[in-house]
């Protein structure tokens, strides 16, 4: 254990660090979207391309892998919208606060942290569910927020809301970077080595830039939240979302994998441990910004990454002291 905490806390650390700077001033918050577009734009595309080239293509077209991964995270959605569906909580909170609790934070976090757990053979799975999440999970749950909408009042229909959703994935370079990669795998090409130096630099900056970013947008999601009276937050609004993503996501993909295993499906046992670590990760914290961008309240789904980020630095080490003795 002590093993594992040694690799995972500087990672942990650093989302610490980024979350005081902004918190204390040091980080002014208008400098934030700047480092959340260096991420986005130029660092992560990078690094997952790095990945994506030099992983084999059949890792990355693993069919059977993306659709155990997928159930999951559709039975994650409809499970949390079910049980959250109440009260003042409506269809726009409830559909962003399934999208929390079933996408974990693979980008930012994920890949570079399960990679120095478990080597660069931990980046294929981690790719397929990203393309999972971005491309279906995200696009399901905007839609899904769309459903209390009325359109006659200046809204969209849960339709358009997908369309826009897939518009907006369509615009995202992390998914083109992933495909480059894999033609470039695919195909056995290489970047001529002037332009490779410049997408190593750029993907070795992903890492800690993204983990900072990470903590300086949770405080700054947090302060927003507390300037808002008007939507004071219930801890039995928040907590329950984070502990059902830290501990029944993962134990959810870790059944459906061994049941599919038993029936059959072809699906690698250390493919598995690595979905299953991803599932145990925190929320996605760029969901903060969908929720803002489409009314949602923020400031629950906020607390909601916040705390299952704090958490998940005891929950996933716990997952993976547990995984890697399967």
């Amino acid at each position: 254990m002590l093993q594992i905490l040694i690799v995972t806390f500087p990672f942990f650390a650093l989302v610490l660090c980024g979350y005081l700077a902004a918190r204390r001033g040091m980080l002014p918050l208008a400098a934030i979207p700047g480092l959340n577009g260096f991420v986005l734009f130029f660092a992560l595309p990078c690094m997952l391309y790095r990945f994506g080239a030099s992983t084999p293509i059949g890792e990355l077209l693993d069919v059977s892998l993306a659709l155990t991964y997928l159930l999951c995270a559709l039975v994650m959605v409809a499970f949390v919208v079910a049980v959250t569906l109440h009260g003042r909580i409506g269809w726009n909170d409830a559909a962003f606060g399934a999208l929390v609790g079933a996408f974990p934070n693979t980008g930012f976090m994920g890949v570079p942290l399960l990679v120095a757990l478990l080597g660069a053979k931990a980046a294929g799975p981690a790719i397929v569910t990203i393309l999972v999440d971005m491309v279906i999970t995200s696009s399901l749950c905007i839609a899904l927020s769309r459903l209390g909408g009325d359109p006659a009042q200046g809204g969209v229909s849960a339709t358009q809301a997908a369309k826009n959703a897939l518009k907006g994935v369509a615009a995202n370079p992390m998914p083109w970077s992933i495909l480059l990669g894999a033609v470039f795998s695919a195909l056995q090409l290489e970047l001529p080595k002037p332009v490779a130096s410049t997408v190593g630099l750029l993907a070795d900056a992903a890492s800690p830039v993204a983990l900072f970013t990470i903590g300086a947008v949770l405080a700054r999601s947090q302060m927003l939240a507390r300037e808002d009276k008007t939507h004071e937050v219930h801890w039995q609004e928040y907590v329950p979302v984070a502990l059902i993503k830290l501990f029944l996501h993962p134990l959810l993909v870790l059944l459906v994998g061994v049941s599919a295993v038993s029936l059959g499906v072809h699906i690698d046992k250390f493919a598995l441990t690595v979905l299953v670590l991803l599932a145990a990760l925190p929320s996605a914290s760029n969901v903060s910004l969908l929720a803002e961008r489409f009314g949602a309240d923020n400031g629950r789904i906020a607390r909601i990454i916040l705390v299952s980020t704090a958490a998940a630095f005891f929950t996933f080490s716990g997952a993976v002291a547990l995984m890697v003795g399967i």
